[in-house]
């Protein structure tokens, strides 16, 4: 079974992965993680940023620097477009060639996938379930200031450039509110495993 995760900024889908991970015994696959992967060097997105880039955004281990990259393409629609053309493919390979490793090596184990742009990257064709981990705004902003340190400003620009509550809800098949205490979220999360384990013996 695959199970992807997805939400908006703050909503706690780390909180909900790690539940899946020590809990349920989930096999993690982060998006983000995949990202910082296919841009290391020798993989295939690494060459083709450098050249799309230049040389300038290497640091002196010839690793990318996220930093200078992001400053690069954060200012400049177009060249994020052209950054996202190249990684966004490559961590979509890397994760289904990890969802299928893990499957050969143990079929039975449930394997997670989060990214918050799971829907845009229609990730939802390798999944059995797409959960979307839900906050209120109020709530999400306050663990961004309090968690985070990012401003009221960098939260809006965040949050504006994301799906909205309604579109998150009708692209997925469950909703985790995870607005409350990690009890409460845990008992949602038990609950759907207990009731899909039931149906996958009774079937």
């Amino acid at each position: 079974m695959v199970i992807g995760v997805t939400g908006g900024v703050g909503c706690g889908k780390s909180a909900v992965l790690k539940i899946l991970n020590e809990k349920f015994g989930c096999y993690i696959i982060e998006s983000d993680k995949a990202g910082h992967l296919v841009m290391q060097n020798g993989m295939k997105a690494y060459g083709q940023i450098v050249r799309e880039f230049g040389e300038d955004i290497l640091d002196s281990e010839r690793k990318i620097d996220r930093a200078k990259l992001a400053g690069i393409v954060f200012a400049d629609r177009e060249k994020l477009e052209k950054l996202n053309r190249i990684v966004h493919p490559a961590v979509r390979k890397c994760i289904v060639n990890e969802i299928a490793r893990m499957k050969e090596e143990d079929a039975g184990t449930v394997i997670v996938v989060e990214s918050a742009l799971l829907l845009e990257e229609h990730y939802e064709q390798f999944c059995d379930e797409v959960w979307y981990v839900y906050a209120p705004e109020e709530v999400r902003r306050k663990r961004l200031a309090d968690g985070r340190g990012y401003t009221a400003q960098k939260t809006e620009q965040i949050m504006k450039n994301q799906k909205s509550e309604e579109e998150f809800l009708n692209g997925c098949d469950r909703k985790i509110d995870n607005s409350g205490d990690i009890d409460n979220t845990f008992r949602q999360i038990k609950e759907i495993f207990d009731t899909y384990f039931l149906e996958d013996r009774n079937g």
